[in-house]
């Protein structure tokens, strides 16, 4: 039997994941760590921090089955996208990476826009918006703010290729994370040399980029030593962090899609061309799988809500509670509608100013209605993300994974809201077990992700919209309505606050 291993590297921990060639999942093991919040919106990371969690990680797993050790033929790795690791000439860290949800570079974002002449362009180039999470304006930044450390960069990678890196000592990247640099032709799937003219920078900072199933390379003889692999085992590309999630949930083939309800929330649909026009709504990324794309939209707040409903007013009620609690109250919150705007938004609103609002409360509302008024207010967005992605993407077949198809009452609340039957799955892991998919894939082990999924992936029940979709249709017209009314507000509250 042999083994691989599917590795999730995010902002707040790394986990790793066993899984078998038949594609079950043998076991996990994870290690946490901090980002570093600095002032005006700094938020960096130390690369080694990844690596010697990782490190930690695979150790513990392969400890956990000491029967897999040798026989661990290949990894992968899904990593948070479009924070940046600098690298000298001699493959060093020049820095801490910015990450993906630092805030620093509104000045570069309305520098990409003059140099490139405009949206329409930058779109045409990249084929998404400038937003200050990407890769491109943190270079920019870095080359007018730290001329030093901008004038040592040899190249530019994200944090899942520097683990690749440190495993194999090959700098490379693939196309899933290379299209959230706004660096990347996304049409042509490779580098725009327009958008690295225009924004007068060399393309020998960008690193080669492989298909999410190439192979970067070999595992060291030491590491394989060190960690239990196999001699000979392989590294395989893999993908961000929400093309592996998709391709964990099973989305593999036209027509597919999930919505997922972790911190953030997504709506993700697989993509074989781009026929309709750009208007940067929504992003537009190479997929995980070979020669697609996927369409995506993300709020940037939506489990989270909840979250920090309960540790705000109800830190004594456990979520079972808040569950129950929703379940009892009627379809509308009896007139409650929550904006779930709590740190800005990203789609369908790019806009940093919005906040979170609470409608309609009165003398009557009571803690049912609040709870159930974030979880449909969640809702609400996850049925603007999708109706973004379905402006793309003919959808016959949505899945549902995260907090909302965990809870039996916010599950059926976004089957209602969104008006689709929901696909529940029996995998858990999303991004980790994504891939580990693409390592079986891309190591040769599985002939392709349709075997692989076929082996494993599993629908183990469906939530049908009920009688209540034709109130929430109602209820989601007010919702749209009190964002565009209170615009003009979150900005004015920002220039006092």
């Amino acid at each position: 039997m042999n083994y691989v291993l599917g590795i999730d590297l995010g902002t707040s921990g790394v986990k790793c994941i066993l899984v078998s060639e038949e594609g079950n999942i043998l076991g996990s093991a994870s290690k946490s760590y901090k980002p570093d919040f600095g002032k005006n919106g700094f938020v960096e990371q130390d690369p080694s921090v990844w690596w010697n969690g990782t490190k930690e990680a695979i150790k513990s797993i392969v400890a956990l089955y000491p029967e897999t050790k040798g026989k661990i033929k290949a990894l992968s790795c899904s990593g948070q996208m479009h924070s940046s690791v600098f690298l000298d000439k001699d493959g060093n860290v020049i820095r801490k990476a910015i990450l993906w949800n630092d805030t620093r570079t509104t000045p570069q974002i309305k520098e990409i826009y003059e140099k490139a002449n405009g949206l329409d362009n930058v779109l045409s180039m990249v084929y998404n918006k400038a937003l200050e999470g990407f890769t491109l304006p943190k270079i920019l930044w870095l080359r007018e703010n730290e001329p030093d450390n901008f004038s040592r960069v040899s190249k530019v990678i994200m944090p899942k290729d520097y683990i690749n890196y440190m495993l194999t000592g090959n700098i490379k990247t693939e196309v899933s994370d290379a299209a959230g640099t706004l660096l990347f032709d996304v049409k042509n799937s490779c580098w725009s040399n327009e958008m690295l003219d225009k924004m007068n920078l060399s393309g020998d900072i960008l690193p080669e980029v492989l298909q999410s199933t190439g192979v970067v390379g070999e595992v060291s003889d030491e590491l394989c030593d060190e960690l239990g692999f196999a001699e000979g085992s392989k590294v395989i590309a893999g993908g961000a962090d929400n093309s592996c999630a998709a391709v964990g949930n099973g989305v593999i083939s036209k027509g597919q899609a999930v919505l997922s309800v972790g911190t953030s929330g997504t709506a993700v649909g697989y993509l074989d061309s781009i026929n309709n026009k750009v208007t940067g709504d929504v992003h537009l990324f190479n997929y995980s799988m070979p020669d697609s794309l996927y369409a995506m939209g993300c709020m940037l707040c939506a489990g989270e809500a909840l979250n920090w409903l309960k540790r705000t007013f109800f830190d004594d009620v456990s979520f079972d509670e808040l569950n129950a609690l929703a379940d009892k109250t009627p379809a509308g919150s009896n007139g409650i509608i929550f904006l779930p705007y709590l740190f800005g938004e990203r789609c369908p609103y790019s806009d940093p100013n919005a906040r979170g609002v609470f409608f309609g409360i009165s003398g009557a509302s009571g803690k049912g209605e609040m709870i159930r008024a974030v979880m449909e207010g969640v809702a609400f967005g996850l049925k603007d993300l999708f109706s973004l992605v379905t402006d793309f993407v003919d959808v016959n077949e949505l899945y549902i994974t995260g907090g909302g198809a965990k809870s039996k009452v916010w599950g059926q609340i976004i089957a209602d809201i969104v008006n689709r039957e929901l696909n529940v799955l029996n995998i858990e892991e999303g991004p980790s077990f994504g891939a580990a998919l693409i390592a079986l894939v891309g190591s040769g082990i599985c002939p392709d992700f349709e075997t692989a999924k076929s082996k494993s992936v599993k629908i183990i029940k469906t939530i049908k919209p009920s009688q209540n979709a034709e109130k929430y249709e109602k209820i989601h017209k007010l919702y749209t309505e009190l964002y565009k009314t209170n615009a003009e507000m979150f900005k004015k509250i920002q220039e006092i606050f």
